[in-house]
């Protein structure tokens, strides 16, 4: 049994591998990494960029495409829909054998549409009719324009990963959105599942940055603290969420709960441990998805161990004093929503300049 087998079997935490590229579906690595206890996969704009561009392995379908009379964006999804598809199928018997708690692939709208609710409730609606995989997560990003487009998704049955939260107050209204479409859609609800993608590191980064630039004790103290300290009262606030009456009322008519998923876990500070933002957020009713180093890193020296829940008023206290010292997690987390937002379009935008280049090639 692996680390990551015992991370599932004795903590209940599922965890997912942040990564895709086509080499990985044609000569059974992503398979392998499956064999070694990986249950789901998540993908974003920014991981397709770096598997396009770095690799010749997409050029052929993308000459048959151009060749087809497609332009660069249907050719683009034609490219990430093939990937998507060939990962569902190595995917599916975790899905069957979970119940269909695991075997997930999450694959993103267009990020260009995270401020337009009906163009993204549209996206959707098309991608996951087209894929038509019961594995399949849509991912929305957590925009307050995303929020009516999710919870109507939910209300259609489609499963959903809501991607870019940072902030509890975001993340309370996601877990709404979630909550309300269950009570909107008719009948049975075992066979609708979501994730809400809970990002981390980046917290750190910018908390972090602010600390640096006052300089005081107080600050330095508090570096590498933020993060998880977010991310365990968000964790809080998903128990308290999904208890109660109204839910229970959705329970007897078979839902289950939007499982937080810890997203950006790599380790972007170097004086930081590399496995940090995995050791100590390990609990029940949760994703991990890991990038693949961080993966192999987790699995030389990582601590399987519940932690996600210790430590619960050092967390409150520790956002209390960045507070003190200025620092407004609600504004930081809205100044990372809008950089991830523009950070994925600038991704989608600067392949689909590649693949012109390439296109022009072609002749």
């Amino acid at each position: 049994m692996t680390r990551l087998h015992d991370l599932h079997a004795s903590q209940g935490q599922s965890p997912w591998l942040d990564n895709i590229r086509r080499g990985w579906l044609t000569s059974g690595e992503l398979a392998g990494w499956v064999d070694r206890g990986v249950r789901g996969l998540t993908s974003n704009p920014s991981i397709f960029q770096k598997a396009i561009e770095g690799s010749t392995e997409y050029d052929e379908q993308f000459r048959s495409s151009i060749a087809a009379g497609l332009d660069l964006e249907a050719s683009y999804w034609e490219l990430v829909t093939s990937d998507i598809g060939a990962a569902l199928d190595i995917l599916r018997p975790v899905y069957d054998s979970s119940g269909g708690l695991d075997g997930y692939v999450s694959v993103e709208v267009d990020p260009g549409l995270a401020r337009d609710a009906v163009g993204t409730e549209a996206a959707a609606r098309e991608l996951d009719t087209r894929l038509a995989a019961p594995n399949l997560y849509i991912k929305i990003p957590a925009t307050s324009e995303g929020l009516v487009p999710i919870r109507q998704m939910i209300e259609e049955k489609r499963s959903i990963n809501v991607t870019l939260i940072f902030g509890l107050e975001r993340y309370a209204q996601v877990m709404e959105a979630y909550i309300s479409g269950l009570e909107g859609a008719e009948g049975d609800l075992s066979d609708i599942s979501s994730v809400a993608s809970f990002f981390i590191s980046r917290v750190d980064v910018e908390v972090d940055r602010r600390l640096d630039a006052l300089g005081t004790p107080e600050a330095r103290a508090l570096r590498g603290k933020a993060a998880i300290a977010n991310a365990r009262l968000a964790y809080n606030l998903f128990r308290q969420t999904f208890s109660g009456s109204r839910w229970e009322a959705l329970v007897a008519r078979g839902a289950r709960v939007q499982r937080p998923l810890w997203a950006s876990t790599s380790t972007k500070n170097p004086e930081y441990p590399d496995t940090l933002y995995v050791d100590e957020l390990i609990g029940p009713d949760t994703v991990n998805t890991l990038p693949d180093n961080t993966l192999e890193a987790f699995e030389d020296h990582g601590v399987v161990a519940r932690t996600i829940d210790v430590g619960l008023d050092d967390a409150r206290s520790t956002i209390e004093r960045l507070a003190e010292l200025g620092i407004d997690m609600e504004a930081v987390t809205q100044q990372l929503e809008d950089e991830g937002v523009a950070a994925f379009e600038k991704s989608f935008d600067e392949l689909l300049g590649v693949l012109g280049e390439k296109a022009s090639e072609f002749g």
